[in-house]
């Protein structure tokens, strides 16, 4: 894995095609990364956080990061000096878009984008605005233990097996009691509610791409489309039928 180091550019806006994807590469400044349309995964050394038009990641100075869009999306980005952290975050963290924060976002990536004490005096406005988001499901933590990465492999590249711990540690060489402990002690979760964040964070990109919630809800290995429509609302408060492409943090 290749990483860049690329200078602070300011505040970003920038369209991106389904699936096209920003390669690795850090910043020695803090960022504010929110989709204006459609959904972003980030991804980071630590985990991947799938972000709709209605949240951000805050990434501090110096994180490697990967940006992939689904759908068709927007990149805003706002930037901010290393001592400028007023929620004093130390790791990615998915913060919440109020309608108020959108609008500030939009004002200061867009065109004709205000600069000096106007753009300033945004800045502060939306760092006021800043709170963290309630949904774990958002973020999906990557293991590092050799057997732990093989087993995620295995199901990112299909959500929808419905293998059990046992038999998935068969397949890389493992105990399930081994597994078991292996999760809750490198990601502090147990390895039902990382399969269930993995298949919420695979349904997200799913829907962003115009997928249907019956289509979504078996490809992400859901027994039905009601049981997928129940986890999703619990999970963020919301039918799975509200995300259609094209949605924004305002409408």
């Amino acid at each position: 894995m290749s990483i860049t180091r690329q200078e602070p550019q300011g505040a970003v806006r920038r369209p991106l095609a389904d699936r096209e994807r920003v390669d690795w590469h850090y910043h020695e400044v803090n960022q504010l990364v929110a989709p204006g349309l459609g959904v972003l995964r980030v991804t980071t050394t630590q985990g991947s956080w799938v972000v709709p038009p209605h949240r951000a990641v805050w990434l501090p100075a110096g994180t490697p990061h990967t940006h992939q869009a689904y759908g068709p999306s927007e990149l805003r980005c706002l930037v901010f000096q290393p001592r400028t952290n007023p929620l004093r975050l130390t790791g990615p963290t998915v913060l919440v878009v109020t309608p108020l924060l959108h609008e500030l976002i939009a004002v200061l990536t867009g065109p004709g984008a205000p600069v000096g004490r106007p753009a300033r005096t945004l800045e502060q406005a939306a760092l006021d605005q800043l709170r963290p988001a309630p949904e774990p499901a958002l973020a999906l933590p990557l293991p590092q233990e050799p057997r732990l990465r093989d087993l995620a492999d295995l199901l990112l590249a299909d959500p929808a097996d419905d293998r059990t711990l046992a038999q998935l540690g068969h397949a890389v060489g493992a105990g399930e009691r081994t597994l078991s402990r292996l999760f809750r002690r490198e990601l502090g979760l147990s390895f039902p509610q990382w399969r269930a964040q993995l298949r919420l964070h695979h349904a997200l990109v799913l829907l962003a791409e115009g997928r249907s919630v019956t289509a979504t809800a078996a490809a992400c290995g859901y027994r039905s489309p009601s049981a997928f429509i129940e986890a999703y609302r619990h999970a963020f408060g919301s039918t799975p039928g509200r995300q259609r492409p094209g949605r924004t943090a305002g409408g």
